[in-house]
């Protein structure tokens, strides 16, 4: 069993910036596949970032952005406080939505209560 914990999300103007937390209760994040969606009212849950796992097979860490947060939106991980993190820059209106974090380790799945981000004036 792992227990994810989203923290970070805020009103900011347009144009600013937010760094999203996202700390796992297990120290496996390093080999575990991550994952950081969002969700607006009335939308799908979508995939903004993720983040391939270590495996014996890979020496390099991958990671795929959504093409509307492309060059704007980070994501990167400090294994020692088993935390990774999503650095969101220059954002916009349309990213308003409840943010979540997603860790996938073994048969598991699991999920973060999620972090409210608001984009306004």
């Amino acid at each position: 069993q792992v227990h994810v914990v989203e923290s970070g999300g805020g009103l900011v103007q347009p144009g600013g910036s937010l760094r999203l937390s996202c700390t796992a209760s297990r120290n496996i994040l390093s080999i575990a596949t991550l994952g950081w969606y969002r969700q607006s009212p009335g939308q799908e849950r979508e995939l903004v970032a993720s983040m391939s796992s270590t495996s014996v097979a890979s020496y390099t860490t991958l990671v795929n952005y959504a093409d509307s947060v492309k060059d704007r939106f980070t994501m990167y991980r400090h294994d020692a406080s088993n935390t990774v993190y999503l650095q969101m820059n220059r954002l916009k209106s349309e990213d308003t939505a409840i943010y979540y974090c997603n860790v996938r380790y073994g048969p598991g799945i699991y999920w973060g209560q999620g972090t409210q981000v608001i984009v306004s004036s």
